[in-house]
């Protein structure tokens, strides 16, 4: 009763630049649908926000089947960021949300223009989403497919053009990186120097799994992202590395946070807040269970606001 009682006098509520949320927890891009759909099976108005599935300027109709495969601690998928456009979105998903519930909307695009132009068109949705996640983990047609988030110029160009659309609006931006590179702590900076609040780190992990009777991919396109427990070690450690390089740039820590405990890690290692992905996939509820977790481990461990774990991960020196 006692450590229930202690639980109750947590402070929640975090900053990510100009935004505050009620909660540390935020439902990751891709894993909550539109952000409609799974309204009727977990009260989101619980957790810090939700972020929805990435869109594109225009409807985009992703990958061929199989698009989803799981794999030892953890998941593969390549569903291919389909979406159904800004425009249909905002008209028809977006009312469908609780206005109670926190949105984050994320964009994606294939070409610098077509990042600008989704930003364009999101700006209907003003005042009704809290910010936009910018998603440059996406092959840029303009340079033979090499992902945007591999490159500090095109990740700064992409960041540049949104944050032009968006001037004036009052959201603030977070970068969402690619794991697969070692360049994360200087690509960061360059989102940064364009204009981005601030980060998601991180994207997933490319992965491939063979069917060894068929000799042929789990997945419909061969390879895909690898999401789950597998990944949170890396994460972590990008976590940690990018809050060293940028200790006052907000980081939604994303990457195979499952509990509680998990996201108290995501959280010391540097994260002011923490999306929860393919934990939703085997539980639709996961993301209210580890706020609750959190707010117990706090209370446990004397701890008063959540905020206050924010990079107290101890690095060897």
């Amino acid at each position: 009763m006692a450590a229930t009682r202690r639980a109750r006098r947590v402070d929640t509520s975090v900053r990510l630049g100009p935004l505050t949320l009620k909660s540390p927890i935020i439902a990751a891009s891709g894993t909550f649908g539109q952000g409609a759909e799974v309204m009727g099976i977990t009260d989101a108005s619980k957790i810090g926000a939700v972020t929805v599935k990435s869109l594109s300027a225009e409807p985009w109709a992703g990958n061929p089947p199989v698009r989803v495969h799981p794999v030892t601690a953890g998941m593969l998928n390549a569903v291919g960021l389909q979406n159904p456009g800004v425009s249909a979105w905002v008209s028809q998903a977006l009312p469908r949300i609780p206005d109670d519930v926190t949105v984050i909307a994320s964009l994606w695009g294939r070409t610098v223009d077509q990042y600008a132009k989704a930003a364009r068109l999101l700006l209907a949705a003003v005042p009704r989403i809290a910010a936009v996640e910018v998603n440059v983990s996406c092959p840029n047609l303009e340079e033979a497919n090499e992902m945007f988030a591999h490159s500090a110029t095109a990740t700064h160009a992409v960041i540049s053009a949104v944050a032009t659309e968006l001037e004036g609006s009052g959201l603030p931006i977070f970068a969402k990186l690619s794991p697969n590179t070692w360049e994360v702590p200087s690509i960061a900076q360059a989102a940064c120097n364009a204009g981005a609040t601030g980060l998601t780190l991180v994207n997933t992990v490319m992965g491939l799994e063979i069917d060894i009777e068929s000799g042929t991919a789990a997945l419909g396109r061969g390879a895909g992202g690898l999401s789950g427990p597998a990944i949170k070690p890396i994460a972590a450690r990008i976590v940690a590395e990018v809050h060293r390089t940028l200790p006052d740039v907000p980081i939604i820590g994303t990457g195979g946070v499952a509990s509680g405990l998990d996201a108290v890690e995501m959280m010391m290692a540097g994260a002011s807040a923490v999306g929860v992905g393919t934990a939703s996939f085997v539980d639709p509820g996961a993301t209210v269970r580890i706020s609750r977790e959190v707010v117990r481990w706090c209370g446990a461990h004397g701890v008063s606001r959540v905020s206050s774990l924010t990079g107290t991960y101890k690095a060897p020196s």
